[in-house]
């Protein structure tokens, strides 16, 4: 009778792993052709197909797949594609898009740009943009904040200092990452304390020791990697231009929300380019609707993604990932259970991110999981918390289809796989924090 249910048990685990496929399709429909174009010698290869076009099959798939009615798989599409963190970011893609747009047109984002150049010299200035974007989204506690203020000044030191494009968007996503995992009011702390039971502080602690060593490395690769850029700087810097966005990063640090802090910047810089550029108003509503356009396909992905996320929730499928990593995890350290437990609530909040591209979610879902795993292996609910919180980050920066790839690769004009393959901080916090927690556990 045990053989039987053992038997039936492993069954329906393997029927609820089969329903992650629809991301593989995905994955392999964005990510298979932007690489076989590449390879052709095709421009703009990871655009010929857009992501928000490649999930479609996906989510079609996802749907063949269901056991539930058409009306009620749909219902759970919308449902997901609806989820408060998918809205939220939608919400600042747009805002975001308008206000790059308006700050472009203003002259605000060249007043920047020209100051930028003047205080830091040539060979500093892409670990200089590093350390504000982590800076700031330590104060914001918001990746996508801190991308959606920096990214626009960004745009500008790419097209006047000719800096690599993806090179400056690695810089940008490191740092925000940094600030992410680490902020005191980052939603990402906030849903990995509670869902540990752990103190901000204590989780603070853990995680400033794995945060820094990385931190540190990343500013010594930002440093050999940004040796001599070449630029022209202005004889005349308009600081008039900058009003927007010193009022912006104030507002950050003192804790504004991130919509009001990127209405007061649309808003701002019109102001600013209304008295010195003889800026128009029917001009700003057009700037605005462009910023909007602009951010369509991203906005799309989105809520695509969060859809598909919650078909393949109701489906099991994270459920049984989540079985998975736990089997996994005892079977590499069965005579170590702390370790045991570090590593599976790592595999847990690295996996279950990359089938749903949104780290808060990704710690709401595994948060149950991980604390039965800290209290098995008798691991501090601080330490389950901060790794918890560092490996749904890790995964979160390294996606392609992620949230922060996408709003850099749309305001930069690049591909969200560039992007990623120049985002080192995640890459050396996940070997540096792995390390670290592999000798704390001897």
């Amino acid at each position: 009778m045990t053989s039987n249910t053992n038997s039936h048990a492993r069954t329906s685990e393997e029927k609820s792993l089969i329903s992650l496929l629809p991301f593989g399709v995905f994955l392999g429909l964005f990510l298979g052709t932007g690489i076989v174009l590449t390879l052709n010698g095709v421009d703009f290869a990871f655009y010929q197909l857009p992501a928000s076009i490649a999930i479609i099959p996906a989510i079609l798939f996802a749907i063949f797949l269901g056991k539930a009615s058409i009306n009620t798989q749909i219902n759970q599409f919308i449902d997901g594609a609806g989820h408060n963190n998918i809205i939220t970011m939608c919400v600042i893609y747009l805002l975001a898009g308008a206000f790059a747009t308006v700050a472009k047109s203003t002259g605000s984002v060249d007043a920047s740009v020209q100051l930028g150049l003047s205080v830091f010299p040539d060979y500093l200035l892409l670990p200089g943009l590093f350390i504000v974007a982590a800076f700031l989204s330590t104060a914001m506690g918001t990746s996508m904040g801190t991308i959606a203020a920096i990214a626009p000044i960004a745009l500008g030191f790419i097209e006047t200092a000719n800096l690599d494009a993806g090179i400056v968007a690695g810089c940008i996503i490191s740092g925000a990452i940094f600030g992410d995992n680490l902020s005191f009011i980052s939603d990402t702390t906030i849903a990995s304390t509670r869902s540990q039971g752990a103190k901000m502080n204590d989780k603070f602690k853990v995680n400033f020791k794995f945060a820094i060593p990385a931190a540190l490395i990343c500013l010594v690769i930002f440093f050999v990697i940004g040796e001599d850029i070449p630029f022209e700087q202005a004889k005349d810097i308009s600081l008039i231009g900058l009003i927007p966005y010193m009022v912006i990063l104030v507002l950050a640090l003192s804790g504004v929300n991130v919509f009001v802090v990127l209405i007061v910047g649309i808003i701002l810089a019109a102001i600013i380019g209304m008295l010195s550029n003889d800026y128009q108003i029917s001009s700003w509503v057009n700037d605005i609707n462009t910023g909007f356009s602009g951010m369509q396909d991203t906005m799309i992905l989105a809520l695509f993604i969060g859809g598909l996320s919650e078909l393949i929730k109701q489906q099991g499928g994270l459920a049984a990932l989540t079985s998975g990593v736990k089997s996994l995890a005892n079977k590499l350290c069965p005579n170590n259970k702390k370790r045991s437990a570090g590593i599976g609530i790592a595999g847990l909040a690295f996996a279950c991110n990359f089938f749903t591209a949104n780290n808060t979610v990704s710690i709401i879902v595994t948060g149950e999981a991980a604390k039965n795993l800290a209290t098995d292996g008798d691991l501090p609910p601080a330490h389950s918390a901060s790794i918890l919180d560092i490996y749904a980050c890790i995964s979160q920066g390294l996606l392609p289809y992620g949230a922060q790839a996408l709003l850099l690769g749309a305001t930069l004009k690049i591909s969200p796989v560039e992007v990623v393959l120049s985002s080192f901080y995640p890459m050396v916090l996940f070997f540096v924090g792995g390390y670290a927690f592999w000798r704390a556990t001897k």
